[in-house]
């Protein structure tokens, strides 16, 4: 069989909050990917913070399986490199290359690209390009996956092509201690028309902020649409595979580094080989599928121990899920802060191992958002143990019914299976040992990651 090109262009904090999920924002690139591919409406990462969330996908692993249950330029790291995406289509006959942002190795002793699976690194691609001195990362990024796609055209050795952009993670934090999504001094975007996430209070203060992610989101989408339309002009899009998500939920409180869907949620459209027609899917599904079926696609067999399964089922029934439950995990952020959850269609589980006695705020990014609930008592609210959200009659996980007498049954039930889904991954929480030694931790007291004194965990 021909084995299809496959392009992994992925972003920083963006969740779902785009055009083709029904939001107000100026995504057109990433809605024609989705009229012309399949979207997936209930995709979920299976660890809301960015290193974990990325080494999820290219091993088809969990983060306490696969090692990285931390940032890598922190501390964290793959127990085995060799476990990606780019390693499995190298070994098939691949040429694989990365663009961008990566986020799976960095800190004192940063693996190479090669070990990830890279044939050609950043640098390079750079070599190929005409760009000017200082280009900004995610601008560059562009141009080497451009002039990347421009040499394939009319090649026959398949490729595996990695583009990460930094957008729309928040950037540089300013002197009052505030991260917005664009230019540091002077936040942009339209505030008058503009609806802040669901979690958040509608204040000026949160619709200046969701405001600005609207820009960073238009930047991101015009970057996507630079590479489809080079892929297009290379008449590489009928042979190719593309492969769009974002790590996790958007930078704002009680979405990114949280376990309900406002953390987990994630965008993810698959077009091309094997998937087209402008179709949506409703059933559930996780980033852990991704290698599953690019290895279908690509006609080889995943490597031992991948824990997701192949989505092309999906194509032919749509109605009828892949899976029953969604499974996620939280150990290390700018803290540690270990949580494990289970997502079925009704009901989230969270539970906290342990619940601390407020809110780890390192764990939250600096903004004006986080401020707004900071101002009206949010360092001082008390969390719980265990959560249980009737997905139903409470989409927005707002009120947690795990001690209510009428929910008694469901919150047995999705605590059994948390805890035989963490026998069957052997997972150290359940231990009480989620403990990653050497890694560059904040207080969990701490009031910010950015300002606090960090530590070295032994």
């Amino acid at each position: 069989m021909n084995q299809p090109n496959v392009l992994y262009l992925h972003s920083h904090d963006t969740g779902r909050y785009t055009s083709p999920y029904g939001y107000a924002v100026d995504t057109p690139n990433l809605q024609r990917l989705a009229e012309r591919g399949v979207l997936f409406r209930q995709a979920f990462c299976n660890n809301p913070t960015c290193s974990p969330s990325r080494a999820c996908l290219l091993t088809g692993r969990y983060a306490h399986t696969n090692g990285m249950m931390g940032l890598a330029h922190r501390g964290g790291r793959l127990d085995d490199p060799r476990q990606t995406l780019g390693n499995v289509l190298r070994d098939a006959g691949y040429l694989t290359a990365i663009a961008g942002l990566q986020h799976l190795t960095g800190g004192a002793e940063p693996l190479s690209m090669d070990v990830l699976g890279y044939t050609l690194d950043p640098d390079a691609l750079t070599r190929s390009v005409s760009a000017p001195e200082g280009l900004p990362r995610d601008e560059l990024a562009v141009e080497r996956a451009v002039a990347f796609l421009k040499e394939r055209a009319g090649g026959s050795e398949p490729f595996f092509l990695d583009i990460g952009f930094f957008a729309t993670h928040r950037t540089e934090t300013t002197d009052d201690g505030v991260q917005w999504h664009n230019d540091k001094d002077s936040p942009v975007g339209d505030t008058r028309y503009v609806r802040p996430p669901a979690p958040l209070p509608d204040t000026p203060e949160t619709r200046a902020d969701f405001a600005d992610y609207a820009v960073a989101v238009a930047r991101l989408d015009g970057y996507y649409g630079r590479v489809l339309d080079a892929l297009d002009a290379a008449g590489l899009a009928d042979q190719t595979l593309v492969v769009c998500t974002t790590d996790h939920g958007i930078a704002f409180p009680h979405m990114k580094c949280n376990l309900t869907d406002h953390g987990l949620g994630v965008g993810l459209t698959l077009a091309g080989v094997g998937f087209d027609g402008g179709r949506v899917i409703d059933p559930m599904v996780c980033h852990l599928d991704v290698l599953p079926t690019v290895c279908e696609l690509a006609g080889i067999d995943p490597p031992d121990g991948v824990q997701g399964v192949s989505l092309t089922p999906l194509l032919d029934r749509p109605g009828r899920p892949v899976r029953d439950a969604v499974f996620a995990e939280v150990n290390y952020h700018a803290a540690h802060e270990p949580q494990r959850a289970v997502r079925t269609e009704r009901y989230k589980y969270i539970r906290r191992f342990p619940a601390r006695p407020h809110p780890v705020l390192p764990n939250c990014d600096d903004s004006v958002s986080r401020n707004v609930l900071l101002e009206r008592g949010w360092a001082d609210r008390p969390q719980t143990e265990e959560q249980l959200y009737d997905l139903t009659f409470d989409p927005n996980e707002a009120r947690n019914v795990v001690d209510d007498p009428a929910y008694a049954d469901a919150a047995d039930e999705m605590r059994r299976r948390l805890e035989g889904w963490m026998r069957d991954t052997d997972d150290p929480a359940l231990a009480g040992r989620v403990e990653l030694p050497g890694f560059m931790v904040n207080p969990v007291d701490a009031e910010s990651y950015v300002f606090s004194e960090m530590s070295i965990t032994r």
